[in-house]
């Protein structure tokens, strides 16, 4: 039976040795990095969330060029902060830091709070960012624990607690504290994400290349790959969805999804959720309900899979065509503010639509 060893204080500080001096001498250049600016390593911190850097890094430029400063985020309207996010997915961390900043720039005079109550009140802070912008922008010896944290911690120190559990995630974080050294906890911090993102990686850890391997109790029982512990997901719920392509005059008909919800307040292809009816029909009829027009269905162009945490999206694409009366009709009612609209297609770049409506979007101008 495996055991779990909680807390060894010698262990701990050879291990936070090794770590911050591996960090001082291998840290990687990244963009957020080049200065101890609070809200820059704020915004990084919000997009590398469920994002690889490599992946961030051109968002993260793109993000800074527009908005350099605090003041200029909290003073954008929303519109363009989401266009700016276009891509990176998740788009309640851009609302969420949005809002933030607004209040930091109401209540704090623009500077981002270094008080853990003040900025954990905040918008979209949770324990991780807190802890994650205090200690590396103000040095504050706080902990950051994210799941490549939980990964390392679970191997160094032999934890087959369950990472997926709060209970696992307070002990971690509890660990980690008391393993801060004094005055470095910029460092402490950046080095465990740093160790968790190049070295010790989920499956295979690359444990020959390791600066923490001599203090490492999981590579000392060879049990690497068991840990961390973590009970597997329910795999996500399959819906299928069935998207009108409305095309007139080089113009594309969209709307703008609800201000709550799954991709709230984000533009789109008008989607729907097929009913018991086969999918031309079930299209049909969802169209005529919003909108009171019947749908001519033409070929299905393609099929596009998304996936979200809880939910995979299996969207067939149809060619549908209006009759030229009811085109007119429609096309009386287009109206940006009202949130539908015939928009021309060198456009739509102008509106923010979530990835898989550009995954769509990008499929059909491929075909044209």
């Amino acid at each position: 039976m495996k055991h779990t060893q909680r807390y060894d204080q010698h262990q701990a500080m050879a291990f936070a040795d090794l770590l911050v001096q591996w960090y001082e001498k291998n840290k990687r250049q990244l963009p957020w990095r080049r200065e101890r600016d609070p809200y820059r390593i704020w915004v990084s911190e919000i997009m590398l969330q469920q994002t690889r850097v490599e992946a961030v890094i051109p968002y993260y430029e793109r993000f800074m060029e527009q908005f350099p400063t605090l003041q200029e985020l909290a003073d954008a309207p929303e519109d363009r902060v989401l266009k700016a996010w276009e891509g990176l997915g998740y788009y309640s961390r851009a609302r969420n830091l949005h809002q933030a900043v607004r209040e930091v720039q109401t209540h704090y005079n623009g500077i981002v709070p270094d008080e853990p109550d003040a900025m954990g009140n905040l918008p979209g802070v949770g324990p991780y960012t807190l802890g994650a912008v205090l200690s590396i922008a103000y040095n504050k010896e706080i902990p950051a624990v994210d799941g490549n944290v939980m990964r390392v911690i679970s191997r160094v120190f032999y934890l087959y607690d369950d990472i997926g559990k709060q209970k696992t995630r307070k002990t971690i974080e509890q660990m980690v504290q008391q393993m801060i050294p004094t005055g470095k906890a910029s460092q402490f911090n950046q080095g465990l994400m740093e160790l968790g993102a190049l070295v010790c990686i989920p499956g295979n850890p690359r444990c020959l290349g390791c600066p923490v391997q001599t203090v490492c109790r999981a590579y000392a029982e060879g049990v690497q790959k068991e840990l961390p512990v973590k009970e597997k997901k329910k795999p996500p719920r399959e819906q299928q969805i069935v998207v009108p392509l409305i095309e007139q005059e080089r113009k594309i008909w969209i709307n703008r999804r609800s201000n709550e919800g799954l991709l709230a307040g984000l533009w789109q292809l008008p989607t729907y959720e097929v009913t018991g009816e086969d999918e031309p029909t079930s299209l049909q009829t969802s169209f005529y309900e919003q909108y009171g027009f019947r749908l001519q269905i033409g070929e299905r162009f393609f099929t596009v899979q998304h996936v979200f945490s809880h939910i995979k999206w299996n969207m067939n694409v149809y060619k549908c065509f209006l009759s030229e009366s009811e085109q007119s009709l429609l096309a009386q009612v287009s109206d940006k503010d009202s949130g539908h609209c015939f928009v021309p297609i060198e456009e739509l770049e102008q509106f923010t639509f979530p990835n898989v409506h550009l995954k769509i979007l990008s499929k059909w101008k491929g075909m044209e």
